[in-house]
């Protein structure tokens, strides 16, 4: 039997990410963000939602640019403490021991420790409520060559172990089960 409960978000789970923005070191910042997805291939756009008042708000509506840096779960701890603390109070990088590193487009910093790191161009900002959604053109993606399978090119993303978010929680991805497509290949 289910209950009815009073409407929420509960899409889950989700990519915890870490998201850099700034224009110059004096003003980098990195904010926890959950509240991210891909919203079209062709262009590649993708969304963050910020609320309006974190610190990296202004940063973002000012500079109109950010990274996306998927996290592993060996950066559960970096990503929890840069939701928690504000980059009114702390520089993010130094106190995480984070290496914010040269993207290649934008000028907003990449993180050297995440995977892989999706370099955005803000191409809207739509006011929805509690957080505003900065709807994005992807301009650039970094991969950590060491998620490269050497024989065929393919960036493996699930052996860099991403950290995901549900419903107030951290997790690793488990064992696969399939793939895209699985279920209706014709067996041999």
């Amino acid at each position: 039997m289910k209950q009815d409960w009073k409407p929420g978000t509960m899409i889950y789970p989700l990519p915890a990410v870490l998201v850099s923005c700034g224009n110059t070191p004096e003003e980098y910042n990195i904010l926890t963000i959950a509240w991210t997805g891909t919203i079209c291939t062709n262009p590649p756009m993708c969304y963050i939602s910020v609320r309006p008042e974190r610190h990296s708000y202004d940063i973002l509506k000012r500079n109109m640019e950010f990274v996306i840096n998927l996290t592993t779960k060996g950066m559960a701890r970096a990503t929890d403490w840069c939701g928690v603390r504000s980059g009114r109070d702390y520089n993010k990088f130094e106190e995480m021991h984070l290496t914010p590193g040269k993207s290649t487009v934008v000028s907003a910093p990449l993180i050297e420790e995440s995977p892989l790191c999706i370099e955005c161009r803000v191409k809207e900002i739509m006011s929805l409520g509690s957080h505003a959604m900065f709807i994005a053109d992807v301009v650039n993606v970094r991969a950590d060559d060491c998620n490269l399978n050497s024989e065929t090119g393919k960036l493996e993303l699930a052996e860099a172990n991403p950290l995901v978010y549900v419903h107030g929680g951290y997790y690793e991805l488990g064992e696969k089960i399939g793939k895209f497509g699985w279920s209706v290949e014709k067996k041999k």
